[in-house]
């Protein structure tokens, strides 16, 4: 195994690390790091590596957001309500490093929800809405560890 290679692995594992605790974008890492393989690896090998995991990688952004989104909305939470989470799940992210975006996002539910429904019905859309996001993040990682695969293989395969 060549040091680009560690280099490219660590920066996998680090990815995927970060799409369960979101510190840095995971999946950009993951991605970054198998473009950074298949431009030092060149070859039509690499590059078709690099275009699969890229592809699963965009495919999971997309899931990870219809998924959970429509879920949702099947349970009766509207998009303002979401919206609120993102909002606050956005600041708490920068108030808070690691942990502020999911006490946000759930924050910005049970706000939401509260100010809507009442104090009663709150916290039952709030654990539909905790239930989404751990969905969210379960694709991503999914999607994350498909496209690491897709890279052991073209290390393999080169």
């Amino acid at each position: 195994m060549s040091a680009l290679e560690i280099v490219v692995a660590l920066a996998i594992a680090l990815g995927l690390a970060t799409t369960v605790v979101p510190i840095l974008p995971g999946t950009l890492i993951v991605g970054g790091a198998i473009l950074l393989w298949a431009s030092e690896t060149g070859g039509t090998t690499a590059w078709l590596v690099f275009v699969v995991a890229a592809a699963l990688l965009i495919a999971g952004a997309v899931v990870k957001v219809l998924l959970p989104g429509r879920r949702l909305k099947d349970v009766g939470i509207p998009m303002s309500t979401q919206l609120a989470g993102l909002v606050l799940g956005i600041v708490g992210f920068f108030v808070i490093p690691v942990v502020g975006i999911f006490l946000g996002f759930v924050l910005g539910i049970l706000l939401a929800e509260w100010l809507r429904l009442g104090r009663a019905q709150a916290w039952p859309s709030t654990k539909h809405a905790l239930r989404a996001a751990g969905l969210s993040i379960l694709i991503e990682l999914l999607f994350g560890v498909l496209a690491a695969v897709v890279w052991v293989v073209g290390v393999v395969a080169v």
